[in-house]
């Protein structure tokens, strides 16, 4: 009689430790969708540059534009550029890609790259419409015959999130970024070339005091 109640006790014992586990593995498991709404350190959509961001952006510009994007909003931090591309004859996919270009401490001189990219996909869809003629002894009828209407139609949309597809865009940012030249301050050389050409005080002043004294001894003579 106590060998089957200790026998009791231990499958009770094991059936609640069998299940304590069964429930930590179904917490700890995630699913796909949860992975990628995560935060985690990975460096995979920054990148920092030397310069301002003036010149980061340009230079990120000139990169989409030597891959086939065409630049939808550019502004002197924020750029935008889309690209369109077919897989087979059914399947349209576009990608967005945002840009933006934020310094970094003052007096560090570099910029840090953020940059993100959307891929969008569309499927086309065929839909049938019918001709309707009309009758004046029954109404209208419809026929099975008539024009087929072709359209696109979002399917899918994910943020890329594969490390060598922005490396291979930071890599032509770098490439670039030596040929953009853009000054940290675009008036500077009109402050430059103003303060040359105006006079000195004093050079201005002399042939003013000149003009009193001959004007004195004229009315003394």
């Amino acid at each position: 009689m106590k060998f089957r109640l200790k026998m009791r006790r231990l499958f009770l014992y094991l059936s609640v430790a069998l299940s304590l586990s069964l429930v930590s593995a179904c917490s700890t498991t995630k699913s796909p969708s949860q992975q990628h709404e995560e935060f985690g350190a990975s460096g995979v959509f920054t990148r920092s540059f030397p310069g301002t961001e003036q010149s980061a952006c340009e230079a990120a510009r000139r990169a989409l534009l030597s891959q086939g994007y065409v630049i939808s909003d550019w502004k002197p931090s924020i750029l935008k550029g889309r690209r369109k591309y077919q897989h087979d004859a059914e399947v349209h996919a576009e990608i967005e890609f945002n840009v933006v270009c934020v310094a970094n401490s003052q007096g560090s001189n570099s910029t840090t790259i953020f940059a993100n990219a959307v891929r969008d996909r569309y499927s086309l869809k065929k839909s049938n419409t019918s001709a309707s003629i009309g009758v004046s002894a029954i109404g209208s009828v419809s026929l099975p015959f008539g024009s087929t209407d072709d359209a696109l139609v979002k399917v899918a949309s994910e943020t890329i999130p594969t490390g060598q597809f922005y490396n291979q865009f930071f890599d032509l940012v770098e490439r670039y970024l030596d040929s953009v030249q853009i000054p940290n301050d675009p008036d500077a050389e009109k402050k430059e070339s103003a303060s040359v050409k105006a006079p000195p005080a004093e050079q201005s002043a002399a042939p003013d005091q000149a003009g009193k004294e001959i004007s004195k001894s004229h009315a003394d003579n």
